[in-house]
């Protein structure tokens, strides 16, 4: 991407949401880098990059993604839960179980509510 405009990143945003669906964590990264440094505020562009720094198995990419993510909005329920399985695949589980639990508490989807081990 040789232009800087915001039509540009938009582009780029979401041509990296369709390489991560084609399972293309890597592609993905790279297209949103360029993003993420033009708007360094943009908290969809850095969720999406640390979902793909997760898929990419980048964990400690990934960790510190969600974290920036968290800072800007802690009551983000989904990036709490994702964080969580960050911290698990990298065999933290106490860890992941307080972001778990408080994507559960946030967002009582069946999913958060059963990686929190809350009763159904």
């Amino acid at each position: 991407m040789s232009e800087n405009t915001a039509s540009t990143h938009v582009i780029g945003f979401r041509a990296a949401e369709h390489l991560l669906q084609a399972r293309d964590p890597r592609g993905a990264i790279r297209l949103l880098d360029p993003v993420i440094d033009a708007h360094p505020e943009n908290t969809a562009a850095r969720l999406l990059r640390a979902r793909a720094y997760f898929h990419g198995a980048q964990l400690r990419s990934a960790e510190r993604e969600f974290h920036t993510v968290l800072e800007r909005e802690p009551d983000n329920a989904y990036a709490h839960f994702v964080l969580g399985r960050t911290l698990q695949r990298g065999s933290r589980t106490e860890e992941a179980r307080r972001h778990f639990r408080l994507a559960a508490a946030l967002d009582p989807r069946p999913d958060f509510v059963e990686a929190a081990g809350f009763p159904v």
